[in-house]
C-alpha cells in the first residue's frame, strides 16, 4: 500500500503548519507557542481527550476507533523543541527568532504527526486507542523522561510507543530501522585539575595544571583504543579546555575540561566512567594535583524492541516498497526513556540531499510529509485492525 491519497492532497496544508513552526522555533521546554497549536488543532480535529502540561510543555492527545475490542493502546511521539542555532537557509519560511531555528526537523516531525492525528480523527478505522503525544525538550532536556514522569504511560495505558525521525542523505520517503541498541547513551563530564600557579618564567616553583590537563586528553583517547573492546563502539571526545588565566605569562592554578562519552552498551558506559576517573586521578597523582571528576549520565542507550522493529519495518515496506537496515547512531535520543517504559520502535525517513541536522543551512524536506504521515497512519490501522 503506497502513501495514502488522503496526505497527497493535504500536502500543502501540511506544509503550512510546517513551515509556521518553523518560522517560530522554540527551545527546549519553552515550547508554549507550538503547544498551544498542537493542542488547539487536536481539538478542532475531533479528538476525544486533549491534555497540555504533560512533561511541562508536551501535549497528549487521544483518539479511539470505531471499536475497542482490541484493547489496545498504541502511542506515537513527535518532538516538538529547535535548536539554539542561527539560521542561514534564506528560505521565506526562514525563523523569525534570532538565534534559534528547527536545525533537527522538529518542525517537521510536529506536522506530520498533526496530519496523521487528523486523518486518525476522522477515519477511526481501527479498533482500539492512539495516543499522540508531542514532546518538548528532546535536544539536551530530557522532555521524554518528563512526560513519562508525569505519568504518560500508565494515565493512558499506552503499550506500545513509535517514534520517527528524518534522515538527510537518504531519499525521500525511504525508511531505514534496526532492531535492539540505535542510538548511543550521552554522558557527560567535567574536570577539574587543581595544582600550583605561577609565574611561566619559573615552572619549578609551580604544579603545572595546563601540562597536567594535557596529559590528560590524550590519555582519556585510551579508553577506546586500549580499554574498550574494539568491537564495542565507544566515542570520548574532550570539547572544553579552559585555564583560569589567559596571560602569556602566567602558569595557571586550575584547569576546567569539559567532554561527552557516547556509549552503546551498560558495560562500556560504566568501564568509560571508571577510566575517567583512574586517569585523570593518576595524572594529577603523577604531576602533584588534585583533580575533581563530574560524570554526568545523561540520555542512556535508546534500543528497537524486536517484535516492534520488525513490525515497524513492515509499514515502513508498505508505505515506500523497501525498508533498509539503519547503521547505529552515536548521537543520542531521548526517545530512550520512552522505550525504556514500554515496547516500541523509532524509525528513520528520508530527507533527500539536504544539509544535516544541527546545521545552520538544515530545512526540513516537505516532500517527505505523505511518506511520514503515512506510516504513522498505517501503524495504528495495522496493529489494531478494525474488525
Amino acid at each position: 500500500m503506497p502513501v495514502k491519497n488522503r496526505f497527497a492532497e493535504r500536502h500543502d496544508e501540511i506544509t503550512a503548519w510546517r513551515r509556521d513552526f518553523h518560522q517560530h522555533p522554540e527551545i527546549l521546554f519553552e515550547t508554549y507557542r507550538t503547544a498551544e497549536i498542537v493542542a488547539d488543532k487536536l481539538r478542532a480535529f475531533g479528538c476525544d481527550e486533549v491534555v497540555e502540561g504533560i512533561g511541562r510543555t508536551g501535549v497528549v492527545g487521544v483518539i479511539r476507533g470505531k471499536a475497542d475490542t482490541s484493547g489496545r493502546v498504541i502511542g506515537l511521539r513527535a518532538d516538538m523543541d529547535a535548536l539554539p542555532i542561527h539560521e542561514q537557509t534564506g528560505a521565506p519560511h526562514a525563523s523569525k527568532t534570532a538565534g534559534a531555528m528547527h536545525a533537527c526537523g522538529h518542525d517537521g516531525h510536529t506536522a506530520m504527526l498533526l496530519g496523521a492525528a487528523k486523518y486518525l480523527a476522522e477515519t477511526r478505522n481501527f479498533d482500539g486507542t492512539c495516543v499522540v503525544i508531542f514532546q518538548p525538550a528532546e535536544e539536551g532536556g530530557g522532555g521524554g523522561k518528563e512526560m513519562c514522569d508525569d505519568g504518560l504511560m500508565d494515565r493512558w495505558g499506552i503499550q506500545e510507543v513509535y517514534g520517527m525521525h528524518n534522515w538527510p542523505g537518504k531519499p525521500v520517503g525511504s525508511f531505514s530501522i534496526r532492531s535492539g541498541p540505535f542510538f548511543a547513551a550521552t554522558d557527560e563530564f567535567d574536570i577539574e585539575f587543581q595544582g600550583v600557579g605561577g609565574h611561566a618564567a619559573k615552572p619549578h616553583d609551580t604544579v603545572d595544571t595546563t601540562v597536567m590537563a594535557a596529559h590528560a586528553v590524550t590519555a582519556l583517547q585510551t579508553i577506546a583504543s586500549r580499554n574498550a573492546d574494539p568491537v564495542d563502539q565507544i566515542v570520548v571526545s574532550v570539547t572544553s579546555f579552559q585555564t583560569s588565566s589567559q596571560a602569556f605569562n602566567v602558569i595557571p592554578q586550575g584547569v576546567h575540561l569539559r567532554g561527552t562519552v557516547r556509549t552503546l552498551s551498560a558495560g562500556m558506559r560504566a568501564l568509560a566512567e571508571r577510566r575517567i576517573r583512574a586517569i585523570c586521578e593518576g595524572v594529577a597523582t603523577t604531576f602533584g594535583g588534585t583533580v575533581e571528576v563530574h560524570y554526568h549520565r545523561n540520555y542512556p542507550v535508546m534500543s528497537n524492541h524486536d517484535e516492534q522493529t520488525d513490525f515497524a519495518a513492515e509499514v515502513a515496506r508498505a508505505v515506500s516498497g523497501e525498508c533498509a537496515e539503519a547503521p547505529q547512531v552515536m548521537g543520542g535520543e531521548d526517545f530512550a526513556y520512552m522505550l525504556e517504559a514500554r515496547p516500541g520502535a523509532y524509525i528513520l525517513v528520508g530527507n533527500g540531499d539536504t544539509a544535516m541536522v544541527h546545521h545552520p543551512e538544515y530545512d526540513f524536506n516537505d516532500a517527505t510529509i505523505p511518506a511520514g504521515c503515512s506510516w504513522w497512519a498505517e501503524v495504528v490501522e495495522r496493529r489494531m485492525p478494525a474488525a
